[in-house]
Order: C-alpha cells, then structure tokens, then sequence
C-alpha cells in the first residue's frame, strides 16, 4: 500500500506502511502493517524514505535486548534512512523541500517515512543514489567516530580492524585507507579479495589464523597502533597484546559476547595503552548531532568523487525485513544490507 499524503499534513492525519513487531522473537516477528506517520517537530525533516540501512542494533531490538519494542525517538525499528524530503520543520536550517538527504535518526526508520532531526541530516552528493546513500550513514559515522575521534589515527600509522566485511568495518577499512594508514583485517578467507578491494593491506582469516601471531611476525613484534574490535571478549587479549606502545583499542560491538574477558593489566599499564567503547544507538541527541557533523565535514567530499563508497551487500522490499533480518544473522554478508520501500523495493 503506498504512502497516503495530504495537502495540508497539519488538518488531516498522513499514513504508511511500516515494519512493526508485537513480541520479541525472530525475524518471523516482524510485519507490515499500516500506522500513523510521524508528526514535523520544528527542527524536523520529513522525509520519503529511498533506502533504509539495517543495523545490528535492529537485530537486538527484535529480540528484547533493550527490554521493550519502543526505542529512542520512533515507534518502529531503524537508525538510518536515505531519500527525499517532503516537509520541514519551522526551525529547520539548510535544507528544503525536494533536498535529497541522508542521515541518522532516533528509531523510525523502518518505514515509507521518516522524521529526522535537520541537525543529524546529510545532503546527498550528486554523484550518489538514492539507494547507494542508505548505506552511508551509520556506518561510516560509527567508523569515522572510532578511528578519529577516538582511537586518533593519524596517516603513517597501523591499524588492525576485526570483522571488516561488516558494514562498519568495511567503512572502517575505507576510511583508514584514505587517510594514509597500514590497515590489517580480520575476515573469513572467503572475503579476502572484498577486503582487499576496500584498501585492506593485510587480510587475517580469522578461521585459521591466530591475528596477533599475524600482527607480530608482520610488525617485527612492535604491534599496530589502533585496534578497531567488534568481537569482545573472546578477542580482548589478544586486541590489548597487539597493541603498541601508546596504542589505542576502540570498542565497537561485542559479537562474541562480553563474559569472560581477561584484560592483560601488564601491558596496559607498561605500554600506556587506551581502551574505548562507543555505541550510536543509546546516545543522547546532541552527541549524535555532533558525530553527524564530524564525518560530514571530513568526509562528504571523498563520497562524491568516489574516494570512499557505499558497500551494499543486498536490498530488500521493506515488507521482507523478515528476510534481510534473516541474511545479517547469517553472517554471510559483504557490507550493508538495505530495505527499499514503495516501488524502489519491487
């Protein structure tokens, strides 16, 4: 069913089509269904959503992680959206009506529209889709936070970066590239030539091969400069023993899960290493608005000459998020996975 949209959005009530879920479960939960669209606060965008990421963090939500179905600033799943904007708010600066935009916001996204605060929005370069801009935000944001903001990688340094197939890492991998670093990674060896492609310099299966014995032997025993991790404690000490001195560890997810890490306080204290965790989802407004603006100013101009790039693994109609759901918890993809609504997704 296509989006009902009025002349006069603030008389009569607009609706759409949305992906909503009554019980936590599996991807089976999740279902179409028609609902209320979002109502324009005055620093708001509305937005005609083109493409929607789909975030680990979608996957938790699902399941129960956060103790309820409601999160942040939607009632529905999703962190990241892509396509035209239909109204805007009174307080809203730099963008209007029929700007194409991409951007990061509070929950919602997992529907033909999308409210987003203007201050967490990005104008699309025009050299880049619609489609191809569902994959930038989230990511590249999150990776742009971890390696700069954070773990301040600096050009002529090392850095390894764990599960760099995913769209985080592979955003990782583009970003530490570009800016002038020896990147390792971690990925099944199946993945190897992707990785390659993104600007990985060396390339770790993480299935038959020990990464820190990898880092040793290819930095004569001196260790990287940056960890980017998304494992957790299966990988934490060897993360902290592959780090030289001064390095910094940035967490960013905990795929493997967080019991039973030992943390080697030896190294960490000799060494005078860093530890970091960073997390988007459970940020204040203010502090997403900021990370936005970051990577913008830094890296819009590198996305629209091709510099960095969008890595879509696959894209789905938004009424199968079931199944795109299904395909990020295989752990089979290369980059991101995308729901297309309206005719985008036939």
């Amino acid at each position: 069913m296509s989006t009902v949209l009025t002349a006069t959005p603030a008389t009569q009530q607009q609706t759409m089509q949305a992906i909503v879920f009554d019980d936590f479960g599996g991807p089976e939960v999740l279902v179409s269904r028609e609902i209320a669209a979002p109502e324009v606060r005055p620093h708001d965008l509305l937005v005609r959503n083109a493409a929607i990421g789909v975030n680990r963090a979608d996957l938790l939500q699902r399941k129960g992680a956060f103790g309820r179905a409601h999160f942040g600033d939607g009632d529905t799943l999703g962190l990241e959206i892509a396509g035209t904007v239909v109204e805007v708010g009174p307080e809203v600066r730099g963008f209007a009506v029929g700007d194409r935009v991409m951007g990061i916001v509070g929950g919602g996204s997992y529907a033909e529209l999308s409210r987003i605060d203007h201050r967490m929005a990005m104008h699309v370069p025009a050299s880049v889709s619609l489609v191809d801009a569902g994959a930038v935000a989230e990511v590249f944001v999150t990776a742009h936070e971890a390696l700069f903001h954070l773990a301040r990688l600096q050009p002529g340094e090392s850095v390894l970066i764990h599960a760099a197939a995913g769209g985080v890492g592979s955003a990782a991998v583009q970003l530490a590239h570009a800016t002038g670093a020896r990147v390792f990674a971690t990925a099944s060896g199946d993945k190897r030539d992707a990785v390659l492609g993104f600007g990985a310099d060396v390339v770790i299966d993480h299935r038959s091969e020990d990464f820190a014995a990898v880092v040793a032997q290819a930095t004569d025993g001196k260790g990287v400069d940056v960890v980017i991790d998304f494992i957790g404690a299966p990988y934490l000490e060897r993360n902290v023993r592959s780090l030289t001195f001064g390095g910094r560890m940035v967490s960013v997810g905990l795929l493997g899960g967080a019991a039973g890490a030992t943390l080697p306080m030896d190294a960490v204290l000799y060494r005078h290493l860093q530890i970091f965790g960073t997390v988007m989802k459970s940020r204040t407004p203010e502090i997403k608005q900021a990370m936005v603006q970051r990577f913008a100013q830094q890296w819009l101009g590198a996305l629209a000459d091709g510099t960095i790039r969008a890595v879509i693994d696959s894209s789905y109609p938004l009424a199968e998020a079931a199944q795109a759901h299904a395909r990020m918890e295989s752990g089979l993809n290369i980059g991101k996975i995308l729901l297309l609504p309206g005719d985008a997704g036939r």
